[in-house]
């Protein structure tokens, strides 16, 4: 017994120097030296600390008087407070400081060559603040976690430069850098080192939020740093409220860490190697520091001993522990050599606070459900109590399920079997009789799901194009011969005219060289007796075509050769543009339409006639849901339908329609879908044989080219809204 307790003195010797020595590692002493002695101009010669309220208060003697505060810097895993002093030696005689005050767990003193540090071990990551009075340090450290205020040694705060009113800090810079190991750095330039900082692995990415930081709008923006070869991918800050909420989303095998240094927050994530013969990569999975053990045939509550003098935590064993083992660990977590002992062993661990008790498995099982049928037994007895729930946002009737009013599963609600619940849809409360504890969960589940439900702006842009070119082109020839109407004699020459008349149309030709008058006189139809063929080029969009003619005759005008040429050219573009627009809750479908009602005639099983209408609306039918990422996912329908060509049935409508899911990141434009259409037509009507003759043919035919293109896309920009922003 004597030998164990020797080896277990030793044990604990050696652990505490271990700590020391990784402590002086995680917090980056990378300056230590020897122990050779140097000359100093100043000392540490007394610590104490006070609590106040739940501030804790640590005053720092020196030898002589100091200049300025020294510098600091805090980590958030683990919470820790660093404080430097150059050209300072330890004098109080001991390394660690036991506090035991509020969120302060011990102090460490640490001096390596010419420079001393303090670090502060605490439950959770505070603020401080310090003052220099002299030789005298006062730190001040707040249990709150919110803004520190520097106290003097008389406990009174001390002035600072008051922040103008209604005028919010804001971070000055968002940067990021790629270290030496691959691994991917934030840093985040705060504007001051009290500000209020909640880091945390939230799924798969690192959350940070700043409380009561604004934040500029030139670093409202979502970095892309995939190319800088880090786990990092991409970065994404905005503003929530009065806090900055900042989404880091690495990719792989990852883990990460937190330090400040005055104004300036770190936030590392670092990539891991996997190693296939580790269970556990990386650090992730525990986090204790780090211990060596090598032992012959120990007990195990011996073991559990020494689990507890380096984790600092208090271990309870049961007297149901015991047996020995053989173990040999080097260099590994203390929670993970804990959890070790416990499976060879088949022991179990229950933790509340500081203390950690062990047992066997079925032990703690066995406590537990005597417990659980404890507490059950008292619920059974315990007074009942009512309370009134007034809901802001949710209808009170969506709890029908929770509190088993609804009969679909009763097996799922919150009340016990004691308990009732009233709805009130009138006035939107909720009255519930039960337990206190039972009033408590219905207290905190209304608390988590009465919210108001997150905003979505969303624009959908539909674009159609069209491009049309169509081109005809037509003759028409005729011969008149006019002898035989005056018994062979001269015709009737045309002052002025020589052989050849030209003008606009076939028609006009005919007027001008007097062959209508005589075809009117003799009482012959013009138009068709002297006429070879017609073949004039078609109107466009309701316009005629243009017409060129000329009649050739000879010199006693009473033969006459007559062709008219007429062709016509149409080109156009065109573009309609439909910008529909609405505002709707998360995961709540919204419409909004514009256009007409087509009435129609429908018969009726006793044969008479009624009214109907049809719809040929532009509509947007859109339910949106926003995803934890920030991003959002749109059930989306599409309609831009509009009025046809009339019919023997009534009026057509002309549909355009798309039906879709796609998520889109916020702010982000997506193209849903399109239709392209193109149109390509040559017609060509000829007299035969004569119609082929090259060049001249062209005389004998009527051609026409048809060219049209339309193209139809549908944009769609979804925008969260923020609950402060108001939407114009």
């Amino acid at each position: 017994m004597r030998a164990i307790t020797k080896m277990c003195a030793n044990i604990k010797r050696w652990c505490s120097m271990s700590r020391l020595f990784m402590l002086v590692s995680a917090l980056g002493l990378g300056w230590l030296t020897s122990s050779v002695a140097f000359a100093q101009s100043n000392s540490i010669e007394q610590v104490v600390a006070s609590q106040q309220g739940a501030n804790v208060i640590v005053k720092v003697t020196m030898k002589n008087a100091l200049d300025k505060a020294p510098l600091g810097f805090s980590t958030l895993t683990p919470a820790r407070i660093a404080l430097d002093f150059a050209g300072t030696t330890n004098e109080t005689g001991k390394s660690t400081v036991d506090i035991n005050l509020g969120n302060v767990h011990t102090l460490n003193i640490v001096q390596a060559g010419e420079r001393s540090r303090m670090v502060f071990n605490l439950t959770k990551p505070l603020n401080y603040a310090s003052v220099v009075e002299g030789n005298l340090l006062t730190i001040t450290i707040d249990g709150t976690g919110d803004v520190a205020t520097a106290l003097n040694s008389k406990g009174v705060p001390v002035s600072t430069p008051q922040q103008a009113e209604g005028v919010k800090q804001s971070l000055r810079d968002i940067d990021f850098r790629k270290g030496i190991s691959g691994e991917g750095r934030i840093v985040v330039e705060l504007p001051n080192k009290q500000v209020g900082i909640d880091v945390r692995q939230q799924g798969n990415t690192v959350v940070a939020d700043f409380s009561k930081t604004a934040l500029p709008e030139v670093l409202r923006r979502r970095l892309d740093v995939t190319d800088f070869g880090t786990p990092v991918q991409t970065i994404t800050t905005t503003e929530q409220g009065d806090n900055v909420h900042m989404v880091i989303e690495p990719k792989g095998q990852w883990e990460h860490s937190v330090y400040q240094s005055d104004a300036q927050l770190v936030i590392e994530v670092k990539p891991i190697k996997i190693d296939p013969t580790k269970i556990t990569q990386g650090t992730q999975g525990y986090r204790g520091e780090k211990m060596s053990l090598n032992f012959q045939d120990v007990d195990v509550r011996s073991l559990l001993q020494v689990i507890a003098e380096v984790s600092g935590f208090s271990v309870i064993a049961s007297d149901s522990v015991s047996g020995r083992t053989t173990l040999r660990l080097k260099d590994i977590p203390w929670d993970q050599a804990l959890d070790i002992i416990m499976q060879t062993k088949g022991l179990d661990m229950r933790k509340n606070g500081s203390v950690i008790m062990v047992a066997p498995k079925d032990e703690l099982l066995t406590k537990e459900k005597l417990e659980a049928e404890q507490k059950s037994q008292i619920n059974d007895f315990e007074q009942l109590k009512t309370e009134s729930f007034q809901l802001n946002y949710q209808k009170a009737t969506t709890f029908k399920t929770a509190f088993g009013l609804d009969g679909a599963n009763p097996k799922i609600q919150i009340l016990s079997k004691r308990g009732s619940a009233v709805i009130d849809a009138r006035t939107n409360q909720i009255f519930v009789t039960d337990v206190p504890s039972r009033i408590e969960a219905v207290r905190n589940l209304i608390m988590k799901t009465d919210v108001p439900s997150r905003q979505v702006l969303i624009e959908a842009r539909l674009v159609v194009a069209t491009d049309d070119w169509s081109k005809n082109l037509g003759s028409t020839l005729g011969f008149t011969d006019m002898r035989t109407l005056q018994g062979g004699t001269a015709g009737f020459p045309v002052t002025g005219q020589t052989n050849a008349a030209i003008t606009g149309t076939y028609q006009g030709v005919s007027d001008q060289t007097a062959q209508t008058a005589v075809n009117q006189r003799t009482a012959q139809a013009f138009t068709t007796a002297g006429q070879f063929f017609s073949l004039p080029a078609g109107g466009i969009n309701g316009s005629n075509p243009g017409s060129f003619a000329v009649s050739l005759f000879s010199s006693a005008a009473n033969r006459f050769l007559n062709l008219e040429i007429s062709a016509l050219e149409a080109d156009g573009t065109g573009k309609v543009i439909s910008s529909p627009r609405l505002v709707t809750a998360d995961q709540v479908a919204a419409i909004v339409e514009q256009g007409v009602q087509i009435p129609y005639q429908t018969a009726t099983s006793s044969g008479a006639t009624a009214v109907a209408f049809a719809s040929a609306n532009l509509k947007l039918n859109v339910t949106p849901q926003i995803t934890p990422d920030g991003n959002v996912i749109l059930d989306v329908e599409v309609n831009n339908d509009s009025l046809g060509q009339d019919t023997n049935a009534g009026y057509a409508i002309n549909t355009q329609h798309l039906k879709t899911i796609v998520m889109v990141e916020n702010g982000g434009t997506v193209l849903l879908g399109g239709i392209y259409q193109e149109t390509l037509q040559d017609s060509e009507t000829k007299i035969p044989l004569l119609g082929d003759i090259p060049f001249l043919g062209n005389l004998f035919k009527q051609t026409s080219k048809t060219k049209n293109k339309s193209e139809l896309l549908i944009f769609l920009t979804p925008k969260i809204i923020a609950d402060h922003v108001a939407v114009h």
